[in-house]
């Protein structure tokens, strides 16, 4: 049959009203739930397309309990839903398969509001997450379980979560800015280096890095936390400052010469460091690029960004901290930083078990 696409979020919210709140009504009486489409999942993004429907697609929500009701009702209450849920909604399956090859079944996935949350974070949510916690959990985990749509929150404590994880402690931003300029400054005048001796695939790999992470400097800056690389894009494109970086972005991948790749650079750390004065967060700082030393490198010399808001972070221990920042800004492995890992990230930081 052929049916029109309708985006996830705005499917799922219609399966939750006409079809999954008037069956918990009737099974759940008086216990409390709360009821959203969060995690993993393009449509939780709004990022979604119709190319989203050809696997892993349908209308699909969690449905969270509190941890007593959860270990006494979870397993009826799957099988209740398996029994009375549709074949399908608005034309899309409500059971489907996900990882290719499993089981199909309905995907109104029944869990803990807690032990989701910890899962994930690898810290209990309650109370606040400590500095450890937000420097350890990645940010495309943090855009997941802030994004999405909350349908109803009876247990009252996924709304407070999201709110609280809806952008970094003020020190942990600063301190994540710091970084993300440090990471720039450390490869700036690479890619003139690599070009002046031959090394032309050399400067263009650098200068891949060097758009990459303003790109994400620039996502920091607007608080908006980075997606991972399949969605870095488009989430760069949605913000105020793209349609005049995206122009010299873009060039620098496009551009054949590392000094050709040098004159889109420039003018991109340039806006970078315009839009970190109109931030107010330090005083104001020189913009302008310059040479490398006495070397023929135009560079931003990035790093004044870093000591000028060090210099601004309150808590001791942070402003203590080395230059390296959150995980997504020294790990890059899917492995490690990817949702539901927090154990695995914790071992694995502290030394692989050999």
């Amino acid at each position: 049959m052929t049916r029109s696409f309708l985006p996830g979020l705005e499917l799922s919210q219609l399966f939750y009203a006409e079809v999954v709140a008037p069956i918990l009504e009737d099974a759940l009486d008086d216990v409390p739930y709360s009821a959203a489409l969060i995690g993993w999942g393009s449509e939780v993004q709004g990022f979604d397309t119709v190319r989203s429907t050809d696997h892993a697609w349908g209308p699909r929500m969690q449905l969270f309990l509190g941890s007593e009701d959860f270990h006494a009702l979870a397993d009826d209450l799957d099988a209740l839903l398996d029994r009375e849920l549709p074949v399908e909604f608005r034309g899309y399956p409500v059971r489907f398969a996900f990882p290719t090859g499993a089981l199909a079944r309905h995907w109104v996935h029944v869990t803990d509001l807690r032990g989701f949350f910890t899962e994930q974070l690898g810290a209990e949510p309650d109370g606040g997450l400590p500095i450890s916690a937000w420097l350890t959990v990645p940010t495309q985990v943090l855009r997941e379980l802030t994004g999405g749509t909350v349908f109803h929150d009876g247990v009252g404590l996924l709304e407070p979560y999201r709110d609280h994880l809806a952008w970094f402690p003020d020190d942990v931003w600063r301190y994540v800015l710091a970084c993300q300029w440090m990471r720039l400054s450390q490869e700036e005048p690479f890619v003139g280096r690599c070009g002046e001796v031959g090394d032309d695939l050399g400067s263009a790999v650098v200068a891949a890095r060097q758009v990459r992470d303003v790109m994400k400097l620039c996502l920091v800056m607007n608080r908006v936390y980075p997606p991972y690389s399949k969605w870095l894009g488009t989430a760069f494109a949605a913000l105020p400052c793209a349609k005049a970086l995206t122009p010299c972005l873009s060039g620098a991948l496009a551009a054949q010469s590392w000094q050709e790749r040098e004159r889109h650079l420039s003018p991109a750390y340039e806006i970078a460091a315009g839009m970190h004065n109109d931030l107010g967060l330090t005083e104001p700082l020189e913009v302008s690029v310059r040479y490398f030393h006495d070397r023929p490198f135009r560079v931003l010399d990035a790093y004044r960004f870093t000591d000028a808001l060090v210099t601004t972070i309150s808590d001791p221990a942070v402003r203590a901290l080395p230059p390296v920042g959150a995980i997504d800004q020294y790990v890059d492995n899917t492995d490690v930083t990817d949702r539901g890992n927090a154990d695995l990230r914790r071992r694995y930081i502290a030394g692989p078990a050999l």
